[in-house]
């Protein structure tokens, strides 16, 4: 998909961005609802505007949410020194403030957070960026921790600190995080994926490892580009039995990606393609990662093909030691790779929400959920981006809360031209 000199270069990326990001002299903190609109009985609001300043600009992941519901993510430009953000969006009154948390300067610490942020274990925040770092020329990417300052901080600005848990080198430990977050299991080893690197440069699933205040990085899976497939944009996830899943975005049997099991045996894992897309009926090049129902059925969505050319939604249902693929929607697309990049998320009634990049009545993205019925599935547009005020290309997965109000980002537009944090509710 992309050559080791695009990659591990200056940072850039599948979309076009602005050279430079002119700083702004002072950042508006302060929520301004932009838009409401009633959109089939939801109502869609802007709650922040970035300014393409210390806030940051182009936010690409979807959000976290702690317990007091405030929101955390990452914006892929921006900053003091251009290479991104990590922010939080909190609760003052009946609005909302933008606090930003770091500001990476492209060089050891990282650059450009294509991925958002997760908790760990301790209750502070661990992600990925998709440039720079120690090695491989202008930087393959690091993981990184941000934790909140000792002393109480008063002002709206307050910076976190940044520590790089580690650096990729570009060769055999991979290079390169994608659009995955970071997934922890019980024991507190982070796994994670890189769309690059790996022995045949295909990307890697790895695990890393604490031990005495530091961390070791394996290579769990180096991906061939053939039969199990190449370049792992998603996250992987668990089940209840300790296997991990994941997609690729390309290569598997017909090149259009693949859906991927690794089993733990030992100290090794092994690879099992649950399946491989098509493209052209059935969907490809799946940037999203795959989510688990209840059943323990496998659900996930692609950004291309499909009988409308705009992605699809499908699902993954195991039956004596296979799997059975079944479409659940097409979308219709407008342009190339139009579909869906973030993974799907299920509510607690078995309902699916996730976004389109450029699919939707205007072609700059939707808002949908897939509903169960009748054993089929009915998909509703719950919110069509326009551009202007509003926002468009909205990369990242849909957050719920209890209450059932969705939240997301759009990458571009809104009222400054940066991208915007939005909310839907019921």
């Amino acid at each position: 998909m992309h050559s080791k000199q695009q990659l591990c270069g200056p940072l850039s990326h599948t979309n076009s961005r602005a050279a430079t990001v002119a700083l702004a002299a002072a950042i508006v903190l302060v929520l301004t609802v932009v838009v409401a609109q009633a959109v089939q009985a939801q109502t869609y609001q802007v709650l922040y505007n970035f300014t393409g300043g210390l806030d940051g600009a182009y936010p690409e992941a979807g959000l976290t949410m702690d317990g007091a519901g405030n929101l955390y993510g990452t914006a892929y430009q921006g900053g003091s020194m251009n290479r991104g953000t990590v922010y939080k969006l909190g609760h003052r009154g009946t609005g909302w403030v933008l606090s930003p948390l770091y500001n990476f300067r492209g060089q050891t610490d990282g650059g450009a957070p294509i991925a958002g942020v997760v908790f760990g274990p301790n209750g502070t925040l661990y992600g990925t960026t998709e440039f720079a770092g120690q090695l491989c020329g202008e930087g393959c990417g690091v993981v990184f921790n941000v934790r909140p300052p000792v002393s109480i901080c008063r002002s709206t600005i307050c910076p976190w600190t940044e520590t790089v848990i580690y650096s990729f080198r570009g060769d055999t430990d991979g290079a390169n995080p994608g659009y995955g977050n970071l997934t922890f299991d019980h024991a507190g080893n982070i796994y994670g994926t890189t769309y690059f690197g790996g022995n045949n440069a295909e990307g890697v699933v790895y695990k890393l490892a604490p031990s005495n205040g530091s961390w070791t990085e394996s290579a769990i899976h180096t991906f061939s580009g053939t039969s199990d497939g190449e370049n792992p944009y998603s996250s992987v996830i668990f089940d209840a039995a300790g296997n991990l899943y994941g997609t690729t975005f390309a290569g598997g049997a017909h090149g259009y990606g693949t859906v991927f099991q690794l089993t733990p045996n030992g100290s090794n894992w092994t690879e099992n393609t649950l399946y491989a897309f098509q493209s052209a009926n059935n969907g490809g090049k799946p940037f999203g990662g795959v989510v688990f129902d209840t059943a323990g059925n496998l659900y996930g969505a692609t950004s291309s093909g499909g009988t409308n050319s705009g992605g699809t939604a499908y699902e993954l249902m195991p039956s004596s030691g296979s799997w059975t693929f079944d479409l659940l929607y097409s979308f219709t697309g407008t342009a190339f790779l139009p579909g869906s990049y973030g993974s799907l998320t299920k509510d607690a009634a078995g309902n699916f929400y996730g976004t389109t990049v450029k699919d939707g009545a205007n072609g700059v993205g939707s808002v949908f959920k897939l509903t169960p019925s009748n054993g089929g599935w009915t998909e509703t547009d719950l919110y069509d981006f326009a551009g202007g005020a509003g926002g468009e290309i909205p990369y990242g997965s849909v957050l719920v809360d209890a209450s059932g109000n969705l939240y997301g980002t759009a990458s571009a537009a809104g009222a400054n031209g940066y991208g915007v944090i939005w909310e839907i509710t019921p």
